[in-house]
């Protein structure tokens, strides 16, 4: 599946490939560990969330793939991508991997598809870029 395809659910269903373009810092809530990277393949980026190990096994410049994930509401009320407890992610390879960092499905306004109440649409574009990783010019 490619990135500009995924929607918001709570459900265990995202397999997708990726090269994990920034990595920021890593953060302690009690004993859990976590940190936040841009994400992104060919067609769309995404803030893509990173639990305990996971902060430092993968880096900038890694493609991973990631099967089973969630995209949901999670970091400050930001949509991310993340594995969950049901997910898995590996890394396939790095550096050789063609992306693009907009669209960021992450900085999207979705509404519930009023035809489908377990769906949601995109209503607008909040940012075209990551607001947490912006663009290095």
């Amino acid at each position: 599946m490619p990135l500009k395809d995924i929607v918001p659910a709570a459900q265990n269903n995202i397999s997708v490939q990726f090269i994990v373009v920034e990595k920021g810092r890593v953060t302690s809530e009690g004993q859990n560990k976590t940190c936040l990277g841009l994400v992104a393949d060919e067609t769309a980026a995404v803030h893509f969330q990173f639990w305990g190990d996971e902060c430092e096994v993968f880096e900038a410049g890694d493609i991973v793939r990631l099967e089973n994930g969630i995209f949901s509401y999670g970091y400050r009320n930001n949509l991310i991508l993340r594995a969950g407890k049901r997910g898995k992610i590996e890394k396939v390879g790095e550096f050789t991997m063609a992306f693009v960092e907009t669209p960021n499905m992450s900085e999207i306004r979705w509404i519930p598809d009023p035809n489908n109440s377990i769906a949601y649409v995109q209503e607008g574009v909040i940012a075209s870029h990551s607001r947490i990783f912006p663009p290095k010019l």
